[in-house]
């Protein structure tokens, strides 16, 4: 009986296992390098986590978050080159809108959500005024 067909059928068993094997250890190799490197990412964020915790209580309070109009940041800058109180006729003026009606009370609603949110102050009966 002739076995060399046998053994010609167990050398390329073997040869495809051996080159299995050298794939799975070049993965195994990659996989490692991954690992590493992930949690090293891991190591970097729970510093930058704890480095931010520490620093938030010397941050300072942030006002209350503006409407989304764009009207709300012109006004505060309207404020802000102004020396004292306003009316919401004066900040429509600033703002170039006419003065019509609508557009002075549509304006007054608006700094009375500001003194609301706690980020303006009505000094006097329709005259507002930046938080001391």
């Amino acid at each position: 009986m002739n076995i060399q067909p046998l053994l010609n059928a167990l050398d390329i068993q073997e040869n495809a296992a051996r080159a299995q094997t050298d794939d799975l250890r070049a993965q195994i190799g990659q996989l490692q390098t991954r690992l590493r490197e992930t949690e090293t990412h891991l190591e970097h964020l729970a510093i930058t986590r704890k480095t931010v915790t520490g620093l938030a209580d010397r941050l300072p309070a942030s006002p209350a978050d503006l409407p989304e109009h764009p009207d709300y940041p012109r006004i505060l800058a309207v404020f802000n080159e102004a020396t004292g109180p306003l009316r919401a006729k004066d900040v429509c003026e600033a703002l170039d809108h006419q003065l019509l009606p609508k557009n002075i009370e549509g304006t007054r609603a608006k700094l009375k959500r500001l003194v609301r949110l706690g980020i303006r102050t009505e000094v006097d009966t329709g005259s507002f005024a930046r938080k001391q």
